[in-house]
């Protein structure tokens, strides 16, 4: 399995294989009505990060999926790192999982069973460590490795998180460093260090179980991760959905360490480009802050975490929920702000400082 180069039978990986911002948009339509059915709490109106649908008064069933290319080359970590971002949309609805289904698709001429049965235990050990079974799934032959996974969960209805819910004055909260594209870009490139590799591997397995917790605090306004789209992607998202702006300190945002260096440097993968050309007119960068800089807060992220927007009264509360549960560089990078000239063509949503 040593032998393989996962990486080498794809055009891109993780997250950043995802559809950029404005071709989705494009491909999509510009209007996404809201279906008609009254218990669909959570429909693709606001881009949110799973379907909810409202069983009864007491339990809301959420649904995602979420697969791609091969990350890195190593069968096993693969796998997990594929799970444990497909997980994490249930966690930032607020929810708890209880159920996953396997996607795969690998080319079975390329690859040895082996290699093929790793990746499948990776998510399962994953899925294993959520608590929940890998009930099953659907396999095809495919011209590239793909894998990822179906996820279901539960919510009650009333402590539901979205993505379209924050208000103006809210603290915005990142759960994990940024950089995971930098160092996955360094990896392909051939010079991603042992520590950076290290690095890389600990914060794409980490699970986002904390949005359970967090599904359970009033001043958690609203909620999403952070993955393909990059941090100012996911964040336009919550702009866009709350009719507000945002304001971010460049200068609180937490990066990997590994990264850091990396993303100095240039190194990062094309999905940095796409993500900025679909959606730079809508960011306001200050003059001061160079272009590596620019680039890193629209890195796409595999597995990323939480961005939380939460009432300034709140903002302890869930910054101590975030280092219970482990996540270290949590931290506050901003705010939500209200803005009277969003409705006038080319104003900025976000601005960085």
């Amino acid at each position: 399995m040593s032998e393989v180069k996962l990486t080498q039978l794809s055009h891109g990986g993780g997250c950043g294989c995802k559809i950029a911002p404005a071709l989705l948009q494009e491909i999509l339509g510009a209007v996404k009505e809201k279906l008609p059915f009254p218990d669909l709490l959570v429909g693709a109106e606001t881009s949110d990060d799973a379907a909810v649908y409202r069983l009864n008064d007491q339990q809301a069933v959420i649904a995602t999926t979420d697969f791609f290319m091969p990350i890195v080359d190593d069968p096993f970590d693969f796998g997990r790192i594929a799970a444990t971002n497909a997980l994490s949309d249930v966690y930032a609805m607020g929810g708890t999982p209880i159920l996953a289904l396997a996607i795969v698709g690998m080319p079975i001429n390329k690859l040895p069973v082996e290699t093929i049965r790793a990746i499948l235990q990776g998510g399962e050990a994953v899925c294993k460590a959520a608590g929940i079974p890998l009930a099953g799934g659907h396999s095809i032959d495919s011209v590239e490795p793909i894998y990822g996974l179906v996820a279901l969960g539960i919510v009650h209805p009333d402590r539901l998180k979205r993505n379209n819910s924050a208000q103006a004055g809210d603290v915005l909260i990142l759960g994990k460093g940024l950089g995971i594209g930098v160092l996955a870009a360094a990896l392909k490139k051939g010079v991603l260090s042992a520590a950076g590799y290290a690095q890389m591997i600990s914060a794409t397995t980490q699970l986002n179980a904390v949005g359970s917790a967090l599904s359970a605090m009033d001043g958690v306004h609203a909620l999403t991760d952070v993955t393909g789209f990059g941090l100012l992607g996911h964040l336009l998202e919550i702009c866009r959905g709350s009719g507000l702006g945002a304001e971010l300190k460049f200068s609180q945002v937490p990066v990997l360490p590994e990264a850091l260096p990396l993303a100095q440097q240039g190194i990062g993968p094309g999905a940095i480009e796409r993500n900025l050309a679909s959606y730079g007119h809508e960011v306001n960068f200050a003059p001061q802050l160079e272009n590596w800089q620019r680039r890193l807060l629209a890195d796409a992220q595999t597995s990323g975490g939480l961005l939380a927007s939460v009432a300034p009264e709140a903002v302890e509360e869930v910054l101590g929920c975030f280092r219970r549960a482990g996540f270290e560089q949590a931290a506050v990078i901003g705010a939500m702000r209200s803005n009277d000239e969003i409705g006038r063509q080319g104003a900025p949503r976000v601005s960085v400082i």
